[in-house]
């Protein structure tokens, strides 16, 4: 009748984005990278992420610590604007100064 639940601690984080890695490509790629020196892997929705978000780009995300201490992602925001955003910015502009 009772349910065990496991509490999830869901912690955020914010910073810097570096060393973007694919790790395994697959229908769902593991993508691996660093927020402010602290490993991060993204599984879900990592295409999107992968799209919107540049080595560089500040970043939050929601997730929990794995047993090897890597930041596992479940949801994320880019500050400012996103890799697309800038890439169709710059076409946008390409395009209306020919």
């Amino acid at each position: 009748m009772y349910k065990i639940m496991e509490a999830i601690d869901v912690k955020s984080l914010k910073g810097v984005v570096s060393k973007i890695r694919m790790l395994k490509m697959s229908r769902t790629p593991l993508v691996r990278f660093s927020l402010d020196n602290v490993n991060c892997l993204i599984a879900a929705h990592s295409l999107n992420f992968l799209a919107d978000v540049d080595e560089g780009m500040q970043v939050v995300v929601a997730g929990e610590f794995n047993d090897r201490k890597q930041f596992v992602v479940k949801k994320y925001s880019v500050i400012g604007k996103t890799r697309i955003m800038i890439e169709f910015e710059a076409m946008k502009k390409d395009l209306s100064s020919s």
